[in-house]
C-alpha cells in the first residue's frame, strides 16, 4: 500500500484493507462461535450446579458507568497547514469529544467541526513529553534529521498558552489543545482520562457471557498466530479491539512499503503519518463494525439453538468431558509442574503482593472518600438541617462516583505500582499494565457507587418527619457504621476476586506458550469421534485450556492462602473452569 497521507486513501487502498478485514475475520469468527458455544455450556452448568449466594453486603447501584460532560474553550492545533485555532469543546457523557468553531454552535446544536470516540487515547500535558513521542514517530529512512523543517515555524512550538493537553493514540490522528488556565488543564485532563477510561473498560466490565466469549476469542485467534501474553489489545468495543488487532498486523508493512513515500521532514513528516493512519484505522474500522453488525443475526440465532441443544445433554456433556480431561490432565501435569514450580512459583508471591498494594491503596482510598463524604453531610444537616443546600449536598453525595476530581485521589492510587507491574513484561511477556490499572479504576468507582446508593436507602428507611434534628443524626450515624462495614466485607471479597482474576491473566498465556512445543493434545480415535459428535460443544484445544487454567488456580489459591491467611474456596463464574475433570484425585495436586 503507498499512498499520501494529505489525500484520502484511494480505491486500491480501500480495496485492499478491504480484503484484509476479510481475512481477518474469516479466521476470527470460527474462533468466536467456538467460545460462545463454550460460554453457553458454562453458563447452563452453573445454573444446574449449586447456587452460592453472591455474599455482596452493599446495594448494587443502579446507576450505569457515565462521564460527567464537560465543556469549554480551548486553543485547537487543526488545518493544513496546522495553525491554532480557537475552539469549543465538549466532552459528551458516552465519551465522545467534539469540538466546534464557537460556543454559539454548540449551544445551537450545530454539527461539530470533528469528533472523535476517546478509546485508546492517552492524555499528556508535558510539551516536551508529546514532542519526543513525535520525533520518534516517523524517522526519515533516509537518515534526514529534518533540521531545516524544524528551523521554520512550527507551530507546535507556537503554542497560544502554556498550558497543553495531547492526545496521542497510536493509530489515530493526534489531537493537541491549550487550555486558557492551568486550572482549566487539570479539570479537562480528569474529564478526558474518565472519558477514555469509560470507553477503554466497556467489554472488561460486561457480565454478558458473550462479551466474555468475544475476550477469550480474540486471545486464542492471537495465540494460533504465536502471540502468548496479555497486553491492552482487548480495550474498546468488539470493533474497535479487532481494528486494534488488525492495525497492529497491519503496522510493520505500512512502515516499510507506505512511511518512506510521506513527504517533508521531522514533524510535518510524523503529523502526517499520524494524519495516514487515522485514515487507515477509520477505513479498517468501519469495515468490521459493519462485518460484525452483519454476523449479530447469525450469533442472536446461534445462541438460542446452543440454549436448546445443549441443556437437555448437558450432564453427558460434562462428564465426556471430565474424561477428556483426566486423560489430557496426565499428559500435561509433568511439564506444567515444572513450569509452575520453576517460573511462576519464583514469582507469585511478589506479583501477588504487588496486586494487592494496588488494589488495597485505592479501596483504601475510596473508604476514605466515602467516610469524609458522609461527614460532610452530618456537618450540613447539624448547621443547616433543611434548605436547598442540604438536599444539594444530598446530591452531590450520590454523584461522587462521577465526579472526577473527587475520585482522583482513588484513580491515583491505582496508577502507584505502574512501574513494577511493567516489570511484568521481560520474564512472563505481559503488557497489560494499562488494562489493569484501568480495572482497578473501574473497582473503585463501582464500589463507591454501590456504597453511596446503600447509603442513600438507608437514610431514607431510616427517616421520618418524626424525628428531630439530634435524632437524625443519631440515626444517621448508625447507618454510617452500617455502609462503613459492608464496605469493608464488599471490599476484600472484591479485592481477592480481582487479583485471583489478573494472576490467571498474567500467568496462563505465559504457562500455554510454556508447553506449547512440549505438549501433544491427542487423543484415542473412540474419544475424537465422540467429541465430534458434539460439534463445537466441546474442543480438545478448549478442554486442554482449563485443566492447564484449574491446574494453575490451584497454585494461584495456595498462595492466596498464605497472603490472606483464609482458605477462602473460590465460587466464582469461572469456577466450572477450576475443575475440569472429576473431583477424584484432585487433593493429590502438586505442593511446589
Amino acid at each position: 500500500m503507498g499512498g499520501r497521507s494529505s489525500s484520502p486513501l484511494d480505491k486500491r487502498q480501500q480495496q485492499h484493507l478491504k480484503g484484509e478485514v476479510d481475512t481477518l475475520l474469516r479466521n476470527f469468527l470460527p474462533c468466536y462461535r467456538r467460545q460462545l458455544t463454550a460460554s453457553v455450556l458454562r453458563q447452563i452448568s452453573l445454573e444446574l450446579g449449586a447456587q452460592e449466594p453472591s455474599g455482596c453486603q452493599l446495594l448494587r447501584s443502579k446507576k450505569l458507568p457515565r462521564v460527567r460532560e464537560h465543556r469549554g474553550p480551548l486553543t485547537q492545533l487543526r488545518g493544513r497547514p496546522p495553525r491554532w485555532q480557537p475552539s469549543f469543546c465538549a466532552l459528551r457523557g458516552d465519551g465522545r469529544l467534539e469540538w466546534f468553531s464557537r460556543r454559539e454552535d454548540y449551544e445551537s446544536g450545530g454539527k461539530p467541526l470533528g469528533s472523535t470516540a476517546l478509546t485508546g487515547y492517552t492524555v499528556l500535558t508535558s510539551q516536551q513529553e508529546y514532542l519526543r513521542i513525535l520525533d520518534a514517530l516517523c524517522p526519515d529512512p533516509e537518515g534526514n534529521s529534518g533540521d531545516q523543517a524544524q528551523e521554520e515555524l512550527d507551530p507546535f512550538l507556537d503554542m497560544p498558552e502554556s498550558f497543553p493537553l495531547f492526545l496521542q493514540h497510536p493509530f489515530r490522528r493526534h489531537l493537541c489543545f491549550s487550555a486558557p488556565t492551568k486550572e482549566a488543564q487539570r479539570s479537562w485532563k480528569l474529564a478526558l482520562q474518565g472519558g477514555i477510561r469509560l470507553r477503554d473498560t466497556v467489554l472488561q466490565r460486561s457480565p454478558a457471557p458473550a462479551a466474555r466469549a468475544f475476550l477469550d476469542a480474540v486471545r486464542r485467534y492471537r495465540q494460533h498466530q504465536g502471540h502468548f501474553g496479555d497486553d491492552d489489545v482487548t480495550l474498546g468495543s468488539d470493533a474497535e479491539v479487532l481494528t486494534e488487532v488488525l492495525m497492529r498486523e497491519l503496522l510493520p508493512s505500512l512502515c516499510v512499503q507506505t512511511a518512506p513515500g510521506l513527504r517533508g521532514a521531522g514533524r510535518a513528516r510524523a503529523w502526517d503519518w499520524t494524519e495516514l493512519l487515522d485514515a487507515i484505522h477509520a477505513t479498517v474500522l468501519a469495515g468490521i463494525s459493519t462485518e460484525l453488525r452483519a454476523f449479530q443475526p447469525e450469533k442472536d440465532e446461534l445462541l438460542v439453538t446452543l440454549e436448546r441443544t445443549i441443556r437437555p445433554d448437558v450432564d453427558q456433556m460434562l462428564r465426556l468431558r471430565a474424561r477428556v480431561a483426566r486423560r489430557l490432565r496426565a499428559v500435561v501435569q509433568g511439564p506444567l509442574e515444572l513450569c509452575l514450580h520453576q517460573e511462576v512459583g519464583a514469582q507469585l508471591a511478589w506479583v501477588t503482593q504487588t496486586l494487592l498494594r494496588t488494589v488495597g491503596a485505592a479501596l483504601g482510598a475510596v473508604r476514605t472518600l466515602l467516610a469524609q463524604g458522609i461527614d460532610r453531610l452530618f456537618r450540613h444537616l447539624r448547621g443547616n438541617p433543611s434548605g436547598s443546600r442540604l438536599r444539594r449536598e444530598v446530591y452531590s453525595f450520590g454523584e461522587m462516583p462521577w465526579d472526577p476530581e473527587l475520585m482522583h485521589m482513588c484513580y491515583r492510587e491505582a496508577e502507584r505500582n505502574q512501574g513494577r507491574l511493567r516489570e511484568l513484561a521481560k520474564p512472563f511477556g505481559f503488557f497489560g499494565t494499562r488494562s489493569l490499572v484501568l480495572r482497578v479504576q473501574d473497582l473503585a468507582q463501582q464500589l463507591m457507587a454501590d456504597a453511596s446508593a446503600t447509603f442513600l436507602q438507608l437514610a431514607d428507611q431510616c427517616l421520618t418527619v418524626a424525628l428531630d434534628c439530634q435524632q437524625v443524626v443519631e440515626q444517621l450515624e448508625k447507618v454510617r457504621g452500617r455502609v462503613l462495614k459492608k464496605f469493608e466485607s464488599d471490599g476484600n471479597s472484591a479485592q481477592r476476586r480481582f487479583i485471583r482474576e489478573w494472576l490467571e491473566r498474567i500467568f496462563l498465556p505465559f504457562v500455554l506458550g510454556q508447553l506449547e512445543p512440549r505438549c501433544r493434545r491427542e487423543l484415542p480415535e473412540d474419544e475424537r469421534d465422540i467429541l465430534a459428535g458434539c460439534g463445537q460443544v466441546l474442543t480438545v484445544d478448549g478442554i486442554y485450556e482449563d485443566v492447564v487454567r484449574g491446574l494453575l488456580l490451584q497454585k494461584i489459591d495456595r498462595e492466596f492462602k498464605r497472603a490472606f491467611g483464609t482458605s477462602e474456596v473460590f465460587c466464582t463464574p469461572d469456577g466450572f473452569l477450576d475443575a475440569p475433570w472429576d473431583q477424584e484425585g484432585a487433593d493429590e495436586e502438586m505442593e511446589a
